[in-house]
C-alpha cells in the first residue's frame, strides 16, 4: 500500500511529532539533538516533509541528511540502535499499523545507511561494520 494511500499528512506528522518528543526526553539521545538542533520548530518541519516523502512519495523533502549527519562527532552504533528502538516503540503506539511497518522497514533502512556513511567518513579505508 505505497504512496498517499498508505497515510494521511496528519499520521506522518504525528509520528514525527511523538517519536522526536521521545527523542528529546530520552537521557541519552536528547542531549545529543538539543545540543546540534538549534530551531526544533524548523527541524520538525523538515523531517515531516522526509517522511512525507518516504511514505507518502509527496517529492517534498529537499536535502541530504549524510553529510549532516557524517560531521557530528563521537556517534556510535550503539545510539543509532537506541534511536532505531525509540523508533519501533513510537511506530508499535500509532494506530497505522500498515504506515508503522512501512516506516519502520525504512527507519531500519536510513539508521544502516547512515551508520555505514559514518563511518566511511572517518576512516575511508576501514571495512563498516553494520548494527546489528
Amino acid at each position: 500500500m505505497p504512496g498517499s494511500e498508505l497515510c494521511t499528512e496528519a499520521e506522518v506528522a504525528a509520528l514525527v511529532h511523538t517519536f522526536y518528543a521521545r527523542v528529546r526526553q530520552d537521557g541519552v539521545l536528547g542531549p545529543i539533538f538539543d545540543a546540534h538542533i538549534g530551531d526544533w520548530d524548523h527541524h520538525l518541519a523538515k523531517l515531516v516533509d522526509f517522511w512525507s516523502a518516504i511514505l507518502r512519495r509527496t517529492g517534498r523533502f529537499a536535502g541530504a541528511p549524510m553529510p549532516k549527519h557524517a560531521v557530528l562527532p563521537g556517534l556510535s552504533a550503539e545510539l543509532f540502535q537506541r534511536w532505531l528502538k525509540l523508533f519501533r516503540e513510537n511506530a508499535a503506539a500509532q494506530a497505522n499499523r500498515a504506515m508503522a511497518g512501512q516506516a519502520c522497514a525504512m527507519a531500519e533502512r536510513i539508521a544502516q545507511s547512515l551508520w555505514m556513511g559514518y563511518q566511511i567518513s572517518r576512516d575511508p579505508d576501514a571495512v563498516p561494520t553494520a548494527l546489528a
